[in-house]
C-alpha cells in the first residue's frame, strides 16, 4: 500500500524531509560541453530600409543608442574524423538603434537598422547512432506520428543584451550586399525590406557575451522524495482598477534619481524591437 502524503512533514523550499528517498529514472538534458565568449564586434555594417537609408545618405554624423539581439539561427553538423565533436554555426541578427544628425547642432532623428554576425564553435556532444521515434502528434495531421529524427545533440546559444559601443559614418566606394538571406521576422523588426544601395554606410561596434552548449536527452537515476504540491492559493484579481492601484508601491526612485554609485547596470536605456521612434511615423 502506498504511503499517504503528509504535507506537514514538508517544509516549502527545503529539500530535507522525513521520508526515505526513492530512486526514480527521469529524462533530462545533460550538458556534454559548453563554452563562453566575450566578443568585441567591430565594423558591423548596418543595413536600413529605403527610407532610413535616405536619411543616412544625407546625414553628417551618427551616434549609436542601443543594440539588441533579434534572433539567432543555429546549425549543427558532425566534425569529420573527430567522433563525438560537432561544429555549431551561429548567425546572429542585431537590431541597431541610432541617432542620426542631419546638420551640426540639430536635434537627432532616431532610426533602427540591422546588422548580422556569424561565428562558429566546435564542442563535444558524444555519439548516438539510433533513430528517435515519438508518439507525439504532428500539429496539422490527424493522429499521425511524427517522423523519426537523427540522434543529434541539441545546441543552445545564450546571449546577454549587447553593449552598444560606437558607430561611424562612412562613404561607400561600392555596393555591399547583405551577407546572408535575411528572415522575414528580422525585416519586420526593422521596418521592412533592407537595401544595399546608398552613398553612405554605418558601421557599428558592439560588445557581446554568449554561452554555447551541446546537450543530449539522457536517462538519469535520481533520488525522489515526494511530489511537489503547491501550497499557495490562486488569488483572483479584482476588476476594480482603483483597488488594484492601491496595492502598488509609491515609485520613490522615479522622483529621486540614483547617484552614479547606486546604478546596477539594469538602468541601461532600452531600445527593443519596434519601440524606437521611427521617422517613418512622421
Amino acid at each position: 500500500m502506498a504511503e499517504t502524503f503528509d504535507a506537514s512533514r514538508r517544509n516549502p523550499g527545503d529539500c530535507s524531509t522525513n521520508s526515505t528517498p526513492e530512486p526514480v529514472c527521469i529524462d533530462a538534458q545533460r550538458v556534454y560541453d559548453s563554452c563562453s565568449d566575450k566578443d568585441c564586434l567591430t565594423d558591423l555594417r548596418v543595413y536600413f530600409t529605403d527610407y532610413n537609408q535616405e536619411l543616412i545618405d544625407n546625414a553628417v554624423n551618427v551616434r549609436i543608442k542601443d543594440a539588441d539581439v533579434i534572433t539567432v539561427y543555429v546549425d549543427i553538423e558532425p566534425v569529420p574524423f573527430h567522433r563525438g565533436f560537432y561544429s555549431i554555426d551561429m548567425t546572429l541578427f542585431f537590431n541597431i538603434c541610432l541617432d542620426v544628425f542631419m546638420s551640426p547642432g540639430a536635434s537627432p532623428q532616431t532610426i533602427t537598422g540591422m546588422s548580422v554576425y556569424t561565428k562558429k564553435a566546435i564542442l563535444y556532444g558524444s555519439e548516438g547512432s539510433v533513430r528517435v521515434f515519438s508518439s507525439e502528434l504532428s500539429c496539422d495531421d490527424f493522429d499521425t506520428q511524427k517522423p523519426a529524427t537523427k540522434n543529434l545533440p541539441t545546441a543552445t546559444v545564450q546571449v546577454a543584451r549587447p553593449i552598444a559601443l560606437s558607430a561611424k559614418l562612412k562613404h561607400n566606394c561600392c555596393a555591399c550586399p547583405v551577407p546572408c538571406k535575411v528572415p522575414r521576422c528580422v525585416c519586420d523588426c526593422v521596418g521592412g525590406d533592407l537595401t544595399c544601395t546608398g552613398s553612405n554606410s554605418v558601421f557599428a561596434t558592439i560588445g557581446l557575451f554568449s554561452i554555447v552548449q551541446l546537450k543530449r536527452t539522457v536517462q538519469m537515476l535520481v533520488e525522489s522524495y515526494e511530489y511537489s504540491i503547491p501550497e499557495k492559493s490562486c488569488v483572483t484579481s479584482s476588476d476594480n482598477p482603483c483597488e488594484m492601484f492601491s496595492r502598488l508601491d509609491f515609485p520613490t526612485n522615479e522622483f529621486f534619481p540614483p547617484n552614479v554609485g547606486e546604478l546596477t547596470g539594469d538602468e541601461t536605456p532600452s531600445c527593443p524591437c519596434n519601440t524606437c521612434a521611427s521617422v517613418d511615423d512622421d
